[in-house]
């Protein structure tokens, strides 16, 4: 899988402002809360790394470290990627300036990545035929109903993709608390992003795209849940997302919008109760 790839695994760190580029990440951000977009984006402002979000980055190197030795026709047993994972723990805490509460706090998330690992690889096909593991793209923003070059491109790093029956399937993991099936509709962009890079890369449309959840219960589980390729009406919505989100971003207008994702916000208590238009 030929890429342009950009040197990096988290496309936020990227240098140049914000209208260097457009990422599923910063679209998501803005649809949930332009002010919130401000905070992050614009102003630069970081947040505590939160428990939940070090322990889906640590489950997510483990299993780009199976994965990459898959792609090389290396099938690691999950104790050897449990073991890797445990070397690299303080590397990555470092790296994402995670604070523990405690050190009982830091047992045992470690002991809650290595059993959500272990379910994944007890629950995977041995014999996944692996295309590319966390691609970092980049492809041009061209409409692809008008012509028009939006000047800007998109990017994005692509968890998986796999070789299927069926031709190429682009997987993303994700970890929850509880079980439950991701609405596709609140996926969308994300999706929809990635169908967009891996043709633009590739010239090949996928054959379907699949959230692969480790739900983090008591007993933790595996879940996938595939949805189809992407249709013409899905690019539509993407674009048309993007043009109101570049437009608000020439305008320089970041309204608050109060909703549910203010009860999980950083900026509520510290920048958002401050604010006055």
């Amino acid at each position: 899988m030929s890429t342009g790839l950009l040197g990096f695994e988290d496309v936020q760190e990227r240098q140049g402002g914000p209208m260097a580029y457009v990422s599923p990440s910063r679209l998501s951000c803005w649809l949930s809360c332009p002010l919130k977009w401000a905070f992050r984006y614009r102003d630069g402002l970081r947040t505590p790394t939160s428990a939940a979000l070090f322990t889906g980055k640590a489950v997510h190197a483990a299993l780009e470290v199976y994965y990459r030795h898959k792609q090389l026709g290396l099938t690691l047993a999950a104790d050897d990627v449990i073991q890797r994972s445990t070397e690299s723990w303080s590397r990555l805490a470092d790296e994402e300036d995670m604070t523990f509460d405690s050190a009982d706090a830091e047992t045992a998330m470690r002991q809650q990545v290595a059993d959500l690992v272990r379910v994944y690889l007890n629950t995977v096909p041995v014999d996944e035929k692996v295309l590319a593991v966390e691609v970092a793209a980049e492809a041009p923003l061209v409409d692809p109903f008008t012509g028009e070059d939006l000047g800007i491109p998109l990017v994005g790093v692509i968890d998986l993709v796999l070789d299927s029956q069926a031709g190429p399937l682009i997987a993303d993991f994700k970890t929850a608390a509880r079980s439950s099936e991701p609405m596709e509709i609140s996926n969308e962009i994300q999706l929809s992003s990635y169908a967009w890079l891996h043709r633009q890369i590739t010239g090949q449309q996928e054959a379907g795209l699949e959230i692969r959840s480790m739900i983090k219960t008591k007993v933790p589980k595996c879940e996938f849940h595939p949805y189809p390729a992407r249709t013409d009406a899905h690019f539509r919505r993407l674009f048309s997302v993007i043009r109101e989100y570049l437009a608000a971003l020439d305008r320089g207008t970041f309204n608050f919008r109060p909703g549910f994702g203010c009860g999980m916000c950083d900026f509520r208590s510290t920048h958002c109760s401050r604010w006055a238009g």
